[in-house]
């Protein structure tokens, strides 16, 4: 049974009938419902305010209400840790929100009497610097600076040199991330299910413009060529460091880091047709 909700929030959009449900739920259910105090702060609701620690220790359910990007944080927060996430789309249809706000009451029974499943979802560490880690659900990409030179990036793999790429990015994405930057680069579209991740260039200045895929037990190496500008590097679209010539990114895949709630109502594959519009040729038609 579910005794602890925890809540993470959307920065902009309007949750208050979200959340108003989930508070509703969990007073007919005995249930405490946390939150981070910065966020439930500014919404009038009952939710109690605790720091992150406390909210990641204490919840046996995560509701993440935004959209893909909040379910990134979100799984962040909780990487690691077997802690379900339910993901609540407010707005823009997303890869992992599972439901609807209209559906949350139904979907927090459901996930009470434990009718549902959970999916793993691989992320990827990188390493540089004197040790300095992070960890992105998505991607990890090398991105240039405008005006400041190319992304000329070494790739290795288990050590062994294989390529060296220009771009305007290199791009190091999961099974999850395939959908997001690395498929906006030409990169396929991979099954969550797939353990293992791509390493892929962004508009190459190079006869060779391949996507590399890469097995979860393998380690790749992105040196920073003496060629290259100076790179922002981005963790889940977001920059979380800048690097330059000689230095050395070492990323590694991390199995079942977070895991997603589903409750069997769309699959992966709708979610991409929907939010990537496929269609097949006109030629078949």
């Amino acid at each position: 049974m579910v005794e602890t909700v925890g809540l993470v929030l959307h920065p902009q959009r309007d949750s208050k009938v979200a959340i108003d449900t989930i508070v509703e739920w969990a007073r007919a259910h005995g249930v405490t419902v946390l939150g981070l105090p910065e966020e439930v702060g500014r919404i009038d609701c009952s939710a109690v305010p605790v720091d992150t620690d406390t909210l990641v220790d204490r919840a046996d359910l995560l509701v993440s209400l935004g959209g893909d990007g909040t379910m990134l944080r979100t799984m962040r927060l909780i990487a690691g840790r077997p802690t379900p996430i339910l993901g609540v789309n407010l707005g823009k249809l997303g890869f992992l929100a599972e439901i609807d706000v209209e559906d949350l009451s139904s979907a927090l029974s459901a996930i009470d009497s434990h009718e549902y499943t959970v999916e793993p979802r691989m992320a990827v560490r990188a390493t540089f610097r004197e040790g300095e880690t992070v960890t992105a659900f998505n991607d990890v990409a090398l991105v240039r600076t405008p005006g400041d030179g190319l992304s000329a990036v070494a790739i290795s793999v288990e050590g062994h040199p294989f390529v060296r790429y220009a771009a305007d990015a290199v791009i190091v994405a999961t099974s999850t991330g395939s959908t997001a930057y690395s498929f906006s680069a030409g990169g396929p579209i991979v099954s969550p299910t797939v353990e293992g991740f791509l390493v892929v260039p962004a508009a190459a200045h190079s006869a060779f413009n391949r996507a590399l895929v890469l097995s979860a037990d393998e380690e790749v190496s992105l040196e920073v060529l003496s060629t290259s500008g100076r790179l922002a590097m981005e963790v889940d679209g977001a920059i979380g460091a800048h690097l330059s010539p000689g230095d050395r990114l070492t990323v590694t895949a991390v199995r079942a880091a977070a895991w997603v709630v589903r409750l069997g109502t769309t699959s992966f594959y709708e979610r991409a047709r929907r939010k990537l519009r496929v269609n097949g040729s006109a030629e078949v038609d």
